[in-house]
Formats: structure tokens, C-alpha cells, sequence
């Protein structure tokens, strides 16, 4: 079982995640409930980091789950670069087809690897982005759920690959 991390816009699109985070076969971080969350982060940037760092430590893959406005996310950003430090697998998946708690798609984010620090470019331009093919959002989670694994597998390898 690969142990992974899901690094997303917590307001925006937990509930467009949930099921992504239950699929089989893989283990995910333990999820901050939203009242566990607003108490991070009314503490402090360093609990918010004390918190990832829990949560990142033991991984083998960082799981980047891509909506309208992921990119943006200083947090989002933050992960990605432990992740590249901590060697762990990294690719992201776009999940905009996915319908959220009210029921509604988004528009397609940009991808957060093109955002990050001029010094990870180099690492960031062999990450591998998914953005499934159907605009329905029951298959698009479907595609989603038929590959999350192997893409688990390939950016593990890729990342062990890597000097």
C-alpha cells in the first residue's frame, strides 16, 4: 500500500476530494477536520508547518489535486517544495470535472508546478500533470480512481530515478 499525501485547497475543494481520498490501495494523510483547521491556522504559520510536516513525514508520493485555484495557494506551493526536498513522488491531477458539495464543476486551474520558485523549475518541468478526458463528473472520478495508483507507481519511480 503506497502512503500518500494530498496536498488541494482545503476550502475550496475538499469536498470535491473526498472521494479521491477513500480510493483503495492507497493511504492517505490524516485529514484536519475544518475545525481542527481553523485552529491551525488561527495559531500560527509555524503550527500550520509543524502540521505538515507530521503529515508529509513517511509518504512516499505527494498527490497535488489541482482546482481553480490551487495554483495560488502559498500552502499548496509549500508542500510542493517538501515534497521535492523530502524526495517523495510528486504529480498532480486536475479535478475541475469533479462536482463539489452544491454540486458544481469549476473552471480548470492552472498548473502550481509552473508557479513555484525559479530555483525548482528544473524539477517542477518533470512533473507529470493528469487532467482526465470526460466532462462528466462520475466518469472523470472513475478515470480518476482506474489510474490514481499507477500514477502513484510512476512518479515513485521517477522520483528514485532521480539523482
Amino acid at each position: 500500500m503506497s502512503h500518500v499525501f494530498y496536498s488541494l485547497h482545503y476550502e475550496a475543494d475538499r469536498a470535491r476530494t473526498e472521494l479521491i481520498r477513500s480510493i483503495a490501495g492507497l493511504s492517505p494523510n490524516l485529514e484536519a477536520k475544518p475545525d481542527e483547521w481553523a485552529t491551525i491556522k488561527r495559531t500560527g504559520d509555524f503550527a500550520i508547518k509543524r502540521w505538515l510536516e507530521q503529515q508529509l513525514r513517511g509518504r512516499s508520493c505527494t498527490i497535488v489535486l489541482i482546482g481553480a485555484q490551487t495554483a495560488a495557494r502559498p500552502w499548496v506551493q509549500y508542500e510542493i517544495a517538501r515534497s521535492f526536498q523530502l524526495k517523495l513522488g510528486l504529480f498532480g491531477v486536475h479535478i475541475h470535472q469533479l462536482k463539489d458539495a452544491q454540486g458544481k464543476q469549476s473552471s480548470k486551474g492552472q498548473n502550481p508546478f509552473e508557479q513555484l520558485a525559479p530555483e525548482l523549475a528544473a524539477q517542477a518541468a518533470q512533473v507529470r500533470v493528469y487532467d482526465p478526458p470526460e466532462s462528466d463528473s462520475k466518469l472523470a472520478y472513475r478515470y480518476i480512481a482506474d489510474h490514481l495508483r499507477k500514477w502513484v507507481d510512476l512518479a515513485v519511480a521517477a522520483r528514485a530515478a532521480q539523482p
